[in-house]
């Protein structure tokens, strides 16, 4: 599998991006996907997952704010962020669930800062 993430930029406070993860390879249907982020300085760590009937998680952090989604027909992930703040700052990666190393692409800047 090969997963590529976009969307990325520079958002002010309490503005929303949508970020995209395209997929490359078989199977993708049965993956449950996440969406990851680093801040410098910090580990990397999930944000948010889908299952591969749709069931979804958030970490606690971007509970109401995120929400994750998947359309199998163009094998692709979304993450939908709003209300972001500068704690979001960080690169986005997508990856299955869990991760794996071998996934793990160049991820997505996002910037939040007036």
């Amino acid at each position: 599998v090969q997963l590529q993430a976009s969307g990325g930029g520079l958002v002010q406070p309490g503005g929303s991006l949508r970020l995209s993860c395209a997929a490359s390879g078989s199977d993708f249907s049965n993956k449950a996907m996440g969406w990851y982020r680093q801040a410098p300085g910090e580990l990397r760590r999930m944000v948010a997952s889908v299952s591969a009937d749709g069931s979804t998680e958030y970490a606690d952090s971007v509970k109401g704010r995120f929400s994750i989604s998947r359309d199998n027909a163009k094998t692709a992930v979304y993450l939908q962020m709003k209300s972001l703040q500068p704690e979001d700052t960080a690169v986005y990666y997508c990856n299955t669930d869990p991760p794996r190393g071998l996934y793990w692409g160049e991820g997505t800047q996002v910037t939040v800062s007036s």
